[in-house]
């Protein structure tokens, strides 16, 4: 297994609305600076901030799917298709966009927070399909409490979420102190964004070192086999993690990204 941690400043930076909403990028787009530019069909992957309240216009979007995760705050959705939509913390909108569709945003504070995802299906098959979108609340998620740890699955098992890509999700939280394992599958890649606290990775495989990570570290875990890992808080405080696990290579061709 191999670990790899970027700090911010290896990731890109953005934002909008005259700077009412700041993002820090673990995954940018072309330009942005972000070291890593995509994860299998991990295409993007923004950690938003508004203070108070930020609004992006109408702009299109083409066969992609994307998804608006919200940490605090609110993240208000209208589209082309006529949805008009509010979430709140917990909660996820989920955009299929196949064929076309155009949107506009808002986040709305106070310290709002919240990331959006994209995911790259086959996008010769995906521009064939009507767009779609569905929100979520919080409580639609399946919630998993061990020692130490709970863990929220997002997308995966038990979630009410279905993509077309390859991916599964989870937001977890360890207390100070804590740990948490998870196996990687077989030729997949672990995504992981330290969103509080910090801690360590370390996996079974005794020529796997223990790998430290701080708070807004970035990291990836990938796993030619079967891989099981432990995730451990070792500050004072609790840690939480948001995790995506990817295949690290797709079956279909993926879009040049530079």
């Amino acid at each position: 297994m191999q670990i790899m941690v970027y700090p911010p400043a290896m990731q890109g930076t953005g934002a909008f609305d005259g700077g009412r909403i700041t993002e820090q990028k673990p995954i940018g787009f072309p330009g942005e600076r972000s070291v890593v530019k995509r994860v299998g069909p991990l295409f993007y992957w923004a950690w938003a901030f508004a203070k108070e309240e930020g609004f992006i216009g109408s702009h299109p979007h083409e066969a992609f799917e994307i998804i608006t995760y919200v940490v605090n705050g609110e993240a208000e959705h209208g589209d082309s298709l006529g949805t008009r939509s509010v979430i709140g913390p917990g909660g996820l909108q989920v955009m299929q966009t196949g064929s076309g569709v155009s949107h506009q945003e808002r986040f709305i504070g106070p310290d709002m927070e919240g990331f959006q995802i994209w995911f790259e299906p086959y996008l010769t098959e995906a521009v064939k399909r009507p767009p779609t979108y569905r929100g979520y609340e919080h409580e639609a998620f399946p919630l998993e409490t061990g020692e130490g740890y709970t863990r929220k699955t997002v997308i995966g098992e038990g979630a009410p979420v279905r993509l077309v890509a390859e991916a599964r999700m989870w937001d977890v939280e360890v207390s100070a102190g804590g740990t948490f394992r998870h196996t990687i599958a077989a030729g997949h890649t672990l995504t992981a964004l330290a969103i509080r606290g910090g801690g360590t990775w370390s996996g079974t495989d005794e020529h796997t070192a223990s790998t430290a990570f701080q708070h807004k570290d970035f990291m990836l875990l990938r796993a030619d086999q079967d891989t099981d890992v432990k995730l451990e808080a070792t500050g004072e405080e609790s840690l939480r993690v948001i995790l995506i696990e990817v295949p690290t290579v797709t079956d279909y061709p993926l879009i040049p990204k530079r």
